[in-house]
C-alpha cells in the first residue's frame, strides 16, 4: 500500500446527495478534499435550492474540507451555442459541460498535485450521458484517462491509477448503478448527512421555455453577452421582428432585473401611475416596434382595460411620451416566446 497520508483529490461539488457522498467516500479514506463549484449563467446559483448547485458551505464546514466556487463564464456560452457532441432533448449541451468542467478540474489538480479527479456520477443514471461509452468518452476527451474517479460506481469500471497504486483503497468504493437512491440515502445516513436537496436538473438549459427563448437569441445576436442570457431568465418575451425584441416584466423583481441587464442601447417603456411594468426594446427601434412595445405596455399595467394609456419611452438619448391603445391578447400570443 502507498503512504496516502498526504493524498489529495478534486471533486467536482454540485451540493446534491450523490457528489457529497463521493466528498465523504474520499475523506473517510483520510483523503484530502479540494471541492469545486461550478456556476453558469444558465441556473446554476447557490443562492437559490432550486438551482443545479447548492449552497456548499454548510456542508464543507461540517464535514472539514474546502470550497472553491469556479465560473465557467462567457466561454461556456459559446458551447452552449456550438456542442461539439450536441444538445441533449432541449438546449443541454451535458457532454461538453462535463468536458469543460473536468478539464477546468484537471488544471486544478495537476496545480496542487493530487492524486484523481472525483465526481458524483453514477452509471446509467442517466442514459445519455452516463452511460459506460459515454463516461469513457468523457474520460478520454477531458484528458483524465486513469484520473478519474467515479466512487459510487468504481467498482463497476476500470480501477484508476490512484486505486492500482493503493492509494485508494478500491474495496471501500460502491458498485451503484441505475437511478435509485436507495444506496445513497442508507450512506448519507451512515456518514451522519441529513440535509441535501431532492434530485433536480436546475439547469435552466433543460428548460423547454428558456430554451426557446435562448435558440431564439442566438438566431437574432451574433455575439451574445452574459447580460443578454441573463434577461432570458426574467419577464415576458416576444419576437417583434428579426431585428427587434420586447421585453416585459411581470413584477418588481422583473422590473429590477431588466433594469440591471438591459444594454445602453436598450429602450426603456413604462405607463407610469399606473401599477405599469418596465418594457425594454431590444434591437431595431423603429416606429412600429416602438409602438407594439408600448402598446404591450399598455396591456400589462393597471389600466388595460381603458381605451388608452400614456406611455413614456426613453430613448439613450431622449424621452418622450406616446398614448396607445393597449395590445390585445392574440396579437400578444403570436410573437410570445
Amino acid at each position: 500500500m502507498t503512504d496516502k497520508s498526504k493524498a489529495s483529490v478534486v471533486v467536482l461539488f454540485s451540493g446534491g446527495l450523490d457528489s457529497s457522498i463521493a466528498i465523504l467516500m474520499m475523506l473517510k479514506q483520510k483523503i484530502e478534499v479540494r471541492a469545486l463549484m461550478f456556476l453558469t449563467h444558465f441556473g446554476c446559483e447557490i443562492s437559490d435550492r432550486s438551482s443545479c448547485s447548492q449552497n456548499p458551505y454548510p456542508i464543507a464546514e461540517k464535514f472539514g474540507f474546502q470550497v472553491q466556487l469556479c465560473h465557467l463564464g462567457e466561454n461556456f456560452i459559446d458551447v452552449v451555442r456550438n456542442p461539439r457532441f450536441g444538445h441533449g432533448k432541449n438546449m443541454n449541451p451535458c457532454i461538453d459541460c462535463r468536458i469543460m468542467m473536468l478539464q477546468e478540474a484537471k488544471y486544478v489538480m495537476e496545480q496542487t498535485g493530487a492524486v484523481a479527479v472525483v465526481t458524483g456520477e453514477v452509471l446509467g443514471q442517466r442514459p445519455l450521458s452516463q452511460t459506460r461509452d459515454r463516461l469513457n468518452l468523457v474520460e478520454r476527451e477531458s484528458g483524465l484517462r486513469g484520473k478519474l474517479l467515479r466512487p459510487l460506481s468504481a467498482r463497476l469500471l476500470k480501477p484508476t491509477i490512484p486505486e492500482s497504486e493503493g492509494i485508494i483503497d478500491r474495496n471501500l468504493l460502491e458498485s451503484i448503478a441505475g437511478r435509485g437512491r436507495s444506496r445513497q440515502m442508507q450512506l448519507a445516513e451512515e456518514f451522519g448527512l441529513d440535509d441535501y436537496p431532492n434530485p433536480a436538473s436546475g439547469c435552466l438549459l433543460t428548460d423547454p421555455n428558456y430554451s426557446r427563448r435562448l435558440k431564439d437569441l442566438f438566431k437574432h445576436v451574433p455575439q451574445v453577452l452574459p447580460d443578454d442570457v441573463n434577461l432570458l431568465k426574467v419577464g415576458r418575451h416576444f419576437r417583434f421582428s428579426p431585428e427587434s425584441k420586447i421585453v416585459v416584466g411581470r413584477n418588481k423583481s422583473d422590473n429590477e432585473a431588466m433594469l440591471k441587464y438591459r444594454n445602453s442601447t436598450s429602450v426603456v417603456l413604462e405607463a407610469k401611475d399606473t401599477g405599469s411594468p418596465i418594457t425594454l426594446l431590444i434591437g431595431e427601434a423603429s416606429e412600429e416596434a416602438i409602438i407594439a412595445a408600448a402598446r404591450a405596455t399598455a396591456r400589462y399595467c393597471d389600466q388595460k382595460r381603458e381605451e388608452s394609456v400614456r406611455v413614456t419611452v426613453t430613448h439613450p438619448d431622449r424621452e418622450e411620451v406616446i398614448e396607445v391603445a393597449p395590445a390585445d391578447d392574440s396579437t400578444l400570443t403570436e410573437i410570445m416566446l
